[in-house]
């Protein structure tokens, strides 16, 4: 018997250990070369393990379970009979345009039909287990009043329906205790580590968003012909702060040691939501970038970080970060900085507050932002400047296309 040991891959420099986040193969399951046998968490990032030959799977190590790097956690029979009925993924592909259009629609039909009313489908009753839903509190809008899947998503993501309003969400005394995952862990160390370890320190400010709302409204539907790419306020905020680091390098360094280390470049991070966390992949050489390609950059990274595919690579480095709560709903925030970086800027969201404007009181779309920064190396002096030019970039797009100067400074040589 011909044994292929599955070894634990090493997601980077540093790393030792990692955790076994789940198996997409059981044990005795048939795997093709290349396919996916299950994913590992480590402190950055989620890799999967792929098998490099084709066999049985025999799994060693269960879900869950923090192994080293380099260690085996399962084993391919490479002479184990091939089952009858497994395809290949090329006799897959072949197979699939005979197959008749009219019999997939038959078969859900019979499916649909042996289900009485409020009873579920067989992923809806999974799920219902999964998270605490008893039968009975999800109707059915499926054929003949069966439960669906997207019913029980419904009810968890929304709430109860009116019948239940009134009667409260729990009382079972229960609780539920899970493991941190290797990513989750790593993330509470360095955010403690931040707070003890620099003399951070926020500043705050509020930006007109009335230009760039108007800029936004005017061209946008030609901005996604031309580069087929939304154009979203990111880019604004990120043309704006590569220009600002520009002109206040310091917010552009971090501290190594005794030493203060400046970048003549805009590596920046933005924080995005994820399955997984909070990831925070990183957008290189910013300040060369247009704003289609910003938009173009954030949008395939955080199509990455949805379905967990971003890399070591894509995280690491940085010299400054940009973090959005405002899409949550967050008026105000104090972000924490992104160890090494020096300075994170935050962004919340657009609200209509009465401002006064030229003597008079109008309505405006107002956005606060916040920059937390390191006192040790960048002082109040240089962060409040870095957050005003932020701030006039942003009600005066203009500045962006002309480095920081309106078309009169650049008419008056000033």
């Amino acid at each position: 018997m011909a044994i292929k040991d599955v070894k634990v891959p090493s997601p980077g420099e540093s790393i030792t250990e990692v955790e076994i986040a789940n198996w997409v193969k059981q044990n005795g399951d048939w795997v093709e070369k290349d396919d996916v046998i299950g994913e590992i968490d480590s402190d950055k990032a989620t890799l999967e393990l792929v098998a490099e030959e084709a066999g049985a799977v025999k799994i060693l190590v269960e879900a869950g379970t923090t192994v080293k790097v380099g260690a085996v956690v399962c084993q391919i029979d490479t002479d184990a009979a091939k089952p009858a009925g497994a395809a290949s993924k090329k006799e897959a592909v072949a197979a699939a345009p005979a197959a008749k259009k009219e019999e997939a629609p038959k078969a859900e039909a019979k499916v649909e039909a042996s289900y009485a009313a409020g009873h579920p489908s067989v992923s809806a009753k999974k799920l219902m287990d999964e998270n605490g839903v008893a039968g009975g509190k999800v109707n059915g809008t499926g054929k003949g009043g069966r439960v669906t899947k997207s019913d029980v998503v419904n009810y968890i993501t929304s709430g109860v329906d009116a019948s239940q309003v009134g009667q409260g969400w729990g009382g079972s005394r229960e609780n539920n205790r899970t493991k941190m995952t290797a990513l989750r862990k790593k993330l509470a160390e360095r955010l403690v580590s931040v707070k003890q370890e620099t003399a951070m320190l926020t500043t705050f400010n509020e930006v007109d968003m009335k230009p760039i709302m108007d800029l936004r409204k005017k061209y946008k539907d030609a901005f996604a012909k031309k580069h087929d790419v939304n154009l979203g306020f990111m880019s604004f905020f990120t043309k704006a702060v590569t220009e600002a680091l520009r002109l206040y390098p310091g917010v552009n360094s971090m501290i190594d040691g005794t030493d203060i280390v400046s970048f003549d470049y805009a590596d920046v991070a933005i924080a995005v939501s994820s399955p997984k966390g909070l990831m925070v992949p990183v957008l290189r050489n910013a300040e060369q970038m247009s704003l289609a390609q910003i938009e173009a950059e954030i949008k395939r990274l955080a199509l990455k970080a949805r379905d967990g595919k971003l890399s070591i690579e894509d995280m690491t480095g940085g010299t400054f970060t940009i973090t959005n709560g405002g899409v949550f709903g967050s008026m105000l925030s104090t972000p924490i900085i992104n160890p090494p970086q020096s300075a994170i800027l935050g962004m919340h969201n657009i609200v209509e507050r009465a401002v006064v404007v030229d003597g008079q009181i109008v309505i405006r779309p107002i956005m606060y932002v916040a920059l937390s920064y390191d006192h040790r190396i960048i002082d109040g002096k240089e962060s409040v400047g870095f957050l005003v030019k932020v701030k006039e970039m942003l009600e005066n797009p203009g500045k962006m296309l002309l480095g920081a100067k309106s078309p009169e400074e650049i008419l008056l040589g000033l």
